[in-house]
């Protein structure tokens, strides 16, 4: 049934190597169970209601992913646009439920791109080196994550006393003089984080297979048996009554108000990027698991987009952020994992979590077990920058725009958005205009809206 259903031979692995894959993937992104409510209590959403709804929402779209799209790919709300949600429009006092309101009607539209066939055709028209910047700007970006998670890089403001970095003459914080610094190496966090990489890497060097889960259970481990971390209050909680009731935040989106001019700019910045986030994460993670085409494209694209699209909807029905293709799951592809066995996988290991809320709360602690897997994972895609046109400074300066600015500015669509804007204007300035697809023009005008009217993050 198996073979049948997700085609494990002519994908050429086969049940265990899937279900370590799904397993290595829920255990990297489980945090969101945990961050994703925090961040949006900050717009008024209740945790309790909200971790569910996160949980349902990634195992949907999972296992959406994995029984339609057959690929092992998981799904879950966007870090970047949770932030924004909760964040980024506080000074334009729009509701909670208004909020969950932008996520559905984004989500609709995105479908409809979908379905009438414009998003592949936008996908195929990006040039094969800005595709390859994609897989390069996002193991950067995971390689940032996975430092900053585990203390190896910290920001330069941490540390330092409050009144430091107040400005007085506006009573507002200031930047530190520089962004980062190094972190706090005698820290055991940091120390196990650094052990848990290089154990990872030995592993993998030595072909040993479910390397990063071994690696992450192991570091876990160790800190557990060290005193790093707390252990969970509770194992059990019977999930949609009490605090952990669904009722507070499904169904309590509001459509009506958000149909409006002034609700533009937070439509067209979710839109955009939800498409983009997804785009550039699909093709870095079809870089990773070998899946693009001879021409650099990811085959039937069409389907796993329309998951997205179909997950952000059902998150704002349920009461969650915008959700879509989610990054982590480069380190079950990494572990061998090849057709949607393994994201049904991770969606099943989602919906058991409903039950032990509790027990998982406390990976939000283990960073420094789930960080050198990211960190692992960012380097192996870095390897994908040999696609690049390095002599050609039409097809290379985008590139490194797109690369550097998602991880300058911890955004995946911020970098697609610059290097997609870029591309044809260098093309036209060159005079060779000829060589830009319609799609592309399309591409850049759509970014720039964004940048011109829409609220970047």
């Amino acid at each position: 049934m198996l073979e049948r259903v997700f085609a494990l031979e002519a994908h050429d692995t086969n049940v265990r190597r899937e279900l370590l894959g799904g397993a290595t993937t829920f255990v990297a992104m489980a945090y969101i169970i945990v961050l994703n409510p925090a961040i949006l209590s900050f717009a008024g959403l209740p945790t309790g209601p909200e971790t569910i709804a996160t949980i349902l929402t990634a195992a949907f779209g999972s296992l959406l992913m994995g029984l339609w799209a057959n690929r092992p790919i998981a799904v879950a709300p966007y870090m970047g646009e949770n932030a924004f949600l909760a964040f980024g429009l506080v000074s334009l006092g729009v509701t909670w439920q208004e909020r969950l309101g932008t996520v559905f009607l984004a989500g609709i539209a995105f479908a409809l791109l979908v379905a009438f066939r414009v998003g592949p055709w936008l996908a195929r028209s990006i040039s094969p080196s800005m595709k390859h910047s994609f897989g390069v700007g996002i193991g950067l970006f995971l390689l940032l994550l996975g430092l900053h998670q585990a203390g190896l890089v910290v920001s330069a403001a941490r540390g330092m006393p409050a009144d430091t970095l107040v400005d007085p003459s506006t009573g507002l914080l200031r930047a530190p003089p520089v962004p980062l610094k190094i972190g706090n190496l005698r820290d055991p966090r940091v120390l196990l984080a650094i052990g848990g990489l290089l154990l990872t890497v030995v592993l993998q060097a030595r072909r040993i297979p479910g390397a990063v889960l071994i690696g992450m259970i192991g570091t876990g481990g160790a800190g557990y048996a060290l005193g790093v971390g707390a252990a969970p209050d509770a194992i059990f909680a019977l999930p949609f009554s009490g605090e952990l009731s669904l009722g507070p935040v499904a169904l309590q989106l509001d459509v009506a108000s958000v149909v409006r001019l002034t609700f533009l700019p937070i439509l067209l910045t979710l839109f955009l990027v939800s498409v983009l986030d997804t785009v550039g994460t699909l093709v870095g993670l079809g870089t990773a698991g070998e899946m693009l085409d001879e021409h650099g494209d990811f085959p039937r694209i069409e389907r796993p987009m329309m998951v997205s699209a179909l997950s952000c909807i059902f998150g704002g029905l349920v009461g969650t952020s915008t959700s879509g293709a989610f990054i982590e799951s480069a380190t079950g592809i990494r572990e061998g994992a090849r057709t949607g066995l393994a994201a049904v996988t991770t969606a099943a290991l989602f919906l058991l979590s409903l039950f032990f809320v509790p027990l998982v709360s406390p990976l939000q602690q283990l960073e420094y077990a789930y960080a050198p897997a990211l960190i692992s994972v960012g380097v192996v895609l870095l390897k994908t920058i040999r696609g690049i046109e390095f002599d050609d400074p039409t097809e290379l300066v985008p590139a490194v725009a797109t690369l550097t600015m998602m991880v300058f500015t911890y955004n995946i669509a911020n970098g697609m958005t610059a290097g997609l804007t870029l591309y044809p204007v260098l093309k036209l300035a060159t005079g060779r205009v000829r060589e830009v697809p319609a799609g592309a023009w399309l591409l850049a005008g759509a970014c720039a809206l964004y940048y011109a009217f829409g609220l970047p993050h």
